[in-house]
């Protein structure tokens, strides 16, 4: 996966054009490596500009895989309206609208005036429409706040800013003004997977519908092993992002946890792969959540289209052809 270019090209203009960039990004990785949250304090133009390059396409990137499972479980979802919550420079906004060419109408809220500023920025580059006439808002999550409801609703990368109790309010407020669909995505750290643990069982208690990744509406079985439950997707670098993260591999995983909610009913699937699947000679190893809990499963080249279906599983995909 890699970030769209016309928003590539546009940070790359940027970045060009900002000194100090480099030791801002490292400042930054280092932050995310030490810390436990979702976004550092950004002060200054350096900073902001270093987190467009090392951090909002891995932030794309989860957004983007957390919204493809979500439509494969969501049938015939094409949201027209799209409410992004604690938006940052807009990435959530940019992966929905790769995701959903329906969209016509954008809102986004942040609190921060120089990333949104810097977000407008970009989106008045794009060639999409819908992020061209986006409409910006500044607003604190953590208080009341007015906005519009929409199909799809996205608050990502913001629960592990706020305190347990704003989140709540938060997320109630997030749905109540949820059309369609409302995703949540975190860090996939054992914080990250606690908060979106947390809503994930307040929002069954009062019987809302998942929608993914899970299959069930059972208690998480990752949690009740003391594990957590996160996925991984893959991202291209480019040759920039590379030097400001100061890395020879032509590509990095970002780890995230997610959780879907929908008011217009899901096919989920019997199960879902939770760990990297085990390749081993002639078969395949998976780790599957199921309604029943966690299962462990090894398919071998005897069975066949069964084998040749584990042999193209990914961790965090749907496994539901075949009994297992």
């Amino acid at each position: 996966m890699r970030i769209p270019a016309e928003l590539a090209g546009a940070i790359a203009a940027r970045a060009e054009k900002q000194p100090g960039l480099a030791k801002a990004a490292a400042e930054l990785s280092d932050t995310y490596r030490s810390r436990e949250f979702a976004s550092p304090a950004l002060k200054t133009a350096e900073q902001r500009l270093a987190y467009l390059m090392v951090r909002m396409p891995a932030t794309f990137a989860a957004c983007r895989r957390a919204l493809d499972e979500t439509s494969q479980t969501v049938e015939g979802f094409a949201p027209t309206s799209l409410l992004d919550l604690g938006a940052g420079p807009g990435t959530a906004s940019w992966a929905a609208c790769e995701a959903f060419p329906s969209l016509k109408v954008i809102t986004l809220v942040e609190r921060d005036a120089a990333m949104s500023a810097l977000g407008r920025e970009l989106m008045r580059e794009s060639t999409n429409e819908a992020l061209r006439g986006a409409t910006w808002t500044q607003a604190d999550l953590s208080q009341e706040f007015r906005a519009e409801s929409a199909n799809l609703v996205m608050l990502s990368y913001v629960l592990g800013e706020l305190s347990a109790a704003a989140v709540e309010r938060l997320v109630q407020r997030a749905w109540a003004l949820t059309k369609q669909v409302l995703i949540i995505v975190e860090p996939g750290t054992k914080v990250g997977f606690a908060a979106v643990e947390r809503v994930r069982a307040k929002m069954i208690s009062i019987g809302v519908e998942i929608a993914a990744p899970c299959p069930h509406h059972e208690q998480c079985p990752m949690a009740a092993v003391g594990d957590w439950c996160h996925f991984s997707q893959r991202l291209e670098r480019t040759a920039e992002h590379r030097r400001m993260k100061k890395g020879e591999l032509g590509h990095e995983d970002e780890k995230f946890s997610y959780l879907s909610l929908t008011r217009i009913g899901a096919q989920r699937p019997a199960a879902r792969i939770v760990r990297h699947p085990v390749y081993r000679p002639k078969q395949v190893q998976l780790t599957l959540c199921t309604a029943e809990g966690l299962k462990q499963t090894t398919v071998t080249k005897s069975q066949g289209e069964k084998y040749k279906a584990a042999k193209k599983a990914e961790w965090g995909g749907a496994f539901s052809i075949f009994d297992f």
